[in-house]
Formats: C-alpha cells, sequence, structure tokens
C-alpha cells in the first residue's frame, strides 16, 4: 500500500507542476505549449484522483499471506429459529451483536487476487467479510419464512469489485476475483472460530452448544 501511496503522490505532484508551466506559458502567450502542459497535467491529476479511489476502497480489505484467524461467533438462543450471535474480532475491534433467523449461520467475503507484476510492487491477495445472514435447513422455509442478513463492511471509494467484473481488460493487474461464504448449525451456547487461506473461509466448531429449542432434528 506504500508504494500505491507514492505513485498517487508521484502523480499528483508532476501533475501540478506541468499545469503550473502550462499557466506560465500561456501568460507569455505560448498557446500551443500551455495547453500541451496543461492538458498533460490534468491526465495526471485524474490519474492520481482515480488511483486514490482504488488505494480508498483497497483500504476496505486486509492482506492474506497465510490462514488468517478472522471471527469468533457466540450464539444465544432467544426463541424458536431465532438467535443473538456476538461476534469478536482478533484485532481488538469492538464486538458486536446481530439478531439471526433460521437454523443455520453464514458469513461471506470478498477475495481480490493479483498478478505477478502487482505482487511484486507489494499487494497481496487481499480480502474482506461481506456479510452475516441467517439461513434455513428446509428450501420451502427459505423462501416463505422471514430472513435476516447484514453488512460487515462499508463501500468506501472506486468499487474495485465491481470495475475488475465490468472492465476486466482495463485492469490486468487483477488476476481474480471471488467470493467465498462458511456456513455451520446455529445453536443455544454454540461457539465457532473463522479463519481465511488463499481457498477461501473455513469455520470450525469450538463448541457444540445445546440442542435448538423449539425444532425437531431431521
Amino acid at each position: 500500500m506504500a508504494q500505491i501511496n507514492l505513485i498517487i503522490i508521484g502523480l499528483a505532484l508532476l501533475g501540478l507542476g506541468l499545469v503550473v508551466l502550462g499557466v506560465a506559458r500561456l501568460r507569455k502567450a505560448r498557446v500551443l505549449a500551455a495547453g500541451s502542459y496543461g492538458l498533460l497535467g490534468i491526465a495526471l491529476l485524474v490519474g492520481a484522483a482515480l488511483l486514490f479511489g482504488f488505494s480508498l476502497n483497497l483500504h476496505t480489505y486486509h492482506r492474506l499471506t497465510h490462514e488468517e484467524a478472522l471471527a469468533q461467533l457466540t450464539f444465544k438462543q432467544v426463541a424458536p429459529q431465532r438467535y443473538e450471535v456476538t461476534i469478536e474480532y482478533p484485532d481488538n475491534e469492538s464486538t458486536r451483536r446481530y439478531e439471526l433467523t433460521g437454523d443455520e449461520w453464514q458469513i461471506d467475503a470478498r477475495i481480490l487476487k493479483w498478478h505477478r507484476l502487482a505482487a511484486l510492487m507489494g499487494l497481496n491477495a487481499q480480502y474482506r467479510l461481506e456479510r452475516l445472514s441467517g439461513r434455513y435447513r428446509h428450501v420451502g422455509e427459505e423462501r416463505n419464512m422471514p430472513r435476516s442478513v447484514y453488512a460487515l463492511t462499508s463501500d468506501d471509494g472506486l468499487d474495485l469489485w465491481q470495475l475488475a467484473e465490468r472492465y476486466n481488460r482495463w485492469l490486468p493487474w487483477v488476476d481474480a476475483i471471488y467470493g467465498s461464504a462458511a456456513y455451520l448449525p446455529m445453536a443455544d451456547m454454540a461457539r465457532y472460530h473463522v479463519s481465511i487461506t488463499q481457498t477461501g473461509l473455513i469455520a470450525r466448531e469450538v463448541s457444540k452448544g445445546a440442542h435448538p429449542i423449539g425444532t425437531e432434528r431431521h
């Protein structure tokens, strides 16, 4: 990320310098030279602004170099097919609580992988948690019962994911973009650890918890 910030600063300073130089040439009535410097400077400033937008969105992702712990989820049943889930993050972020409906929980993530040249510039694979949702074990209930879903991140800057999908020919440094999800049953006092690897999300059961109330086991 430091390399990208340096490139942004370099482009912005160079563009600003060319714009100033163009204005100086214009004062000397050198219209052609002023136009050339000015257009090139503006183009560099626009490029710096676009790259800054990409960088801002990239800051919503995290670097991925090996298996990394993401979160611990603990469940408390409050009613049949309704659970309060507490998410604790390993980097001492504030604990978050949500209410999910259904029989199982699901967590989704986005993953960005880069081509070798971008990797040489310091860009490792990037990931971010996308959403948390409840799901029902049976398709009929999934279609008709209340759903619950929560966003786990915000979209800042230019959305690299959508741009890479729509304009992949113009973003050659992006090697692959894909989603990954993990889901497991919800139960009272159940606890899970969620981690991520280069291949996607992994959820591990730490504490099984009690049999869900008000439901039948199939």
